[in-house]
């Protein structure tokens, strides 16, 4: 396998003007990259800039700075024919399906419209194509007569999975893809998942407010808060090897039916600042339990401490 990125993203930001004026900044300089048969996850409290920074991966929203590269090539300045021929590679699961699916659509229509759109296949040929692409997702070949309302959450997911592999891209992003479903059909989807990218040697970029469930199947994981990375390691050493206090509390907070019950349950104190308020200094010192003089003076920058093992905080410089 390639250690070369098939997508990078260079210091990306994010700023949004505010109707007074002020400025939200939404992502802060915020520098990952996404690999063939390999999964980033990306986690944090929501509005820490997590489904921020992967729209613009998908180019639905455009940086304010830094470089999107998909195979070493610029592609945030995309335009006409170009910007449409480079979405094939990079597509997204959305999380709620139902909002992205047209209502009047049958499932064999909405499996198939992004494959008529760029003539990859003919009308006739749309049973046959909606038919394998619901076996891949594990879904019955009847299927494709359904409309979305007459679909579960998790079967909606598993069409806007297939949806998102009919252009066969190299890059899928999932975006909250099993927030909105129960604990037994998230787990099931997450193993459709893995099992897809094993099959397609996909990179997976997967977006998720929950710790555990980024764990259990990212290879390499970044934290994000208030628009920042500060820790970034391998999914394997998530639990057990963090060094970032915010990274400790998401671990702290976790409650699974594997855990330690006699150990408590610790929450995370504090509210989230506003982006358009957010402090000079450490963005996590206002909550931080070992805040010192240093982090309400100058932000940390992201410092490697250990192999593929990042973290900005001033307690691990000092």
């Amino acid at each position: 396998m390639s250690n070369e990125p098939v997508l990078q993203a260079k210091n990306l930001s994010k700023r949004f003007e505010m109707e007074d004026k002020r400025i939200l900044t939404a992502v802060d300089d915020v520098s990952l990259n996404l690999y063939k048969g390999k999964t980033l996850g990306i986690v944090g409290e929501s509005g820490c800039g997590k489904s921020t920074f992967a729209r613009m991966l998908v180019q639905l929203d455009q940086p304010s700075d830094g470089e999107i590269l998909y195979r070493g090539k610029n592609i945030q300045n995309l335009k006409g024919k170009d910007l449409w021929e480079n979405r094939r590679h990079i597509q997204m699961v959305f999380q709620d399906p139902l909002a992205s699916f047209n209502p009047r659509m049958k499932v064999r229509e909405i499996i198939c419209e992004p494959l008529l759109n760029y003539k990859l296949i003919k009308k006739s040929e749309k049973n046959a194509v909606a038919a394998r692409y619901l076996k891949m997702v594990e879904l019955p070949e009847d299927f494709m007569e359904r409309y979305p309302h007459a679909l579960s959450g998790g079967q909606r997911q598993r069409v806007n999975i297939a949806r998102a592999l009919a252009l066969e891209p190299e890059i899928i992003i999932c975006d909250e893809a099993t927030c909105a479903l129960d604990v037994s059909c998230q787990d099931t989807i997450v193993q459709l998942l893995v099992r897809l990218q094993e099959q397609k040697n996909l990179a997976m970029g997967f977006i998720c407010h929950d710790v555990a469930l980024v764990s259990s199947l990212a290879h390499d994981v970044a934290v994000m808060y208030l628009g920042n990375v500060v820790e970034k390691l391998p999914g394997e050493d998530l639990v057990n090897k963090v060094r970032h206090p915010y990274t400790k509390a998401l671990i702290d907070a976790i409650f699974d039916l594997k855990m330690d019950f006699s150990k408590k349950i610790e929450a995370i104190e504090g509210e989230t600042p506003s982006p358009l308020n957010a402090p000079q200094g450490c963005p996590f010192q206002d909550r931080c339990p070992e805040c010192m003089a240093i982090c309400k003076e100058q932000k940390p920058l992201l410092q490697t401490i250990d192999e593929g093992h990042l973290v900005a905080c001033h307690l691990e410089v000092n």
